[in-house]
């Protein structure tokens, strides 16, 4: 089995990564539609870059997540968490879809709602942050769904293409957030 069913929702499911999925990230990672919206059109990923990173990932046991299509047990995106503070209880989230056709249709908004469900509620955090690019108005309209509120911005911190755009700082609270996503839960 290439996947794992860690954090099971209604129509996908994260895994932790797979090695074997370094040539469709680095497919991904050469779309200007997909990076632009994470802030990573300037950067050149290569295959052996994109393997030292995941066999990184896995050897530190971050919190790196493959998201899976349930229905078809194929890969999606990438979500996961980033500079966790266990003692001032707060963290970081990020996520990609990668494939175009994959975008608009639900999956950001499920995910990231399994990892908010399981940051606060197994990883007992308080405030989970993201940021997100000013023109990224689909990605802010799915956070701001799920309960996400912009309290800052970076003004012009982000150049592409010829023009300067905010980094939009967004978190939320576990006192905000009630629901649970997680359908294999044991308890």
């Amino acid at each position: 089995m290439k996947y794992f069913k860690k954090l099971i929702g209604d129509r996908i499911y994260l895994s932790p990564l797979n090695i074997e999925d370094v040539e469709k990230y680095v497919e991904w990672f050469c779309d200007f539609k997909m990076t632009d919206g994470i802030g990573k059109s300037g950067n050149i990923m290569t295959l052996e870059a994109e393997k030292e990173w995941i066999d990184k990932t896995l050897k530190n046991n971050d919190l790196n997540f493959a998201i899976v299509n349930l229905e078809k047990d194929e890969l999606i995106g990438n979500c996961g968490f980033a500079n966790i503070s266990y003692q001032n209880r707060i963290g970081t989230v990020g996520i990609f879809i990668g494939e175009e056709s994959n975008r608009s249709n639900g999956y950001g908004t499920e995910t990231l709602k399994l990892l908010l469900d399981y940051g606060f509620n197994y990883l007992n955090l308080n405030n989970i942050m993201l940021t997100v690019k000013s023109f990224n108005e689909w990605a802010i309209k799915c956070y701001e769904k799920v309960g996400f509120k912009e309290f800052g911005r970076r003004r012009e911190s982000y150049f592409l293409n010829g023009k300067y755009y905010d980094d939009v700082h967004m978190d939320i609270l576990a006192s905000e957030f009630k629901e649970s996503y997680i359908k294999n839960k044991n308890i």
